[in-house]
């Protein structure tokens, strides 16, 4: 074998990292579990500009709130590296996607995202029926999200708190 095999490289490495993938979402949807992955990468723009490109997934087997059943998965991204529908080419966007879970209590939807860097002030929600949009915003940091809720919901009966970079969202 040779040294690039051995180090997880070439061909040999994809198909690996693949099985122990499909091997970990079949322990995940016996247990109803939850799985994320993310990562970082730093590059330059065209026009010499630095940018950080953060991309991630989560993937979640098990009955809850979100629509996942137990043998249906929800795959969930997040970050701001999107394709463009256009090209199909993977880019850079200024505005990142944050890592959110919707949990749908008795008596009231419960939203929780991660939006590091980010204040109460710097908040702002609006929902539509059973669709609640949310965007933050500090300095270089920009998040933005349309959240599909499990039904429709008040949008005077709605409160949020956001600290240490964790927003969380009670609907009623």
């Amino acid at each position: 074998m040779s040294d690039r095999s051995q180090a997880g490289g070439g061909i040999e490495g994809v198909l690996h990292g693949l099985g122990d993938l499909v091997e970990k979402l079949g322990q995940l949807a016996e247990t109803g579990e939850q799985l994320k992955r993310s990562g970082q990468f730093d590059l330059q723009s065209d026009s010499g500009q630095d940018m950080k490109a953060v991309y991630g997934f989560s993937v979640r087997f098990g009955a809850g709130g979100d629509g996942a059943t137990a043998s249906e998965p929800k795959v969930e991204p997040f970050g701001n590296v999107r394709r463009d529908e256009h090209t199909g080419v993977s880019v850079v966007q200024e505005v990142t996607e944050p890592m959110i879970d919707v949990f749908d209590e008795q008596d009231h939807i419960k939203v929780v995202a991660e939006l590091p860097g980010i204040a109460d002030e710097d908040v702002k929600l609006e929902l539509d029926e059973d669709i609640l949009l949310l965007q933050a915003e500090r300095g270089e940091k920009k998040y933005r999200k349309e959240i599909l809720l499990p039904r429709v919901c008040d949008p005077n009966k709605l409160a949020y708190s956001c600290r240490n970079g964790i927003l969380e969202v009670r609907l009623t």
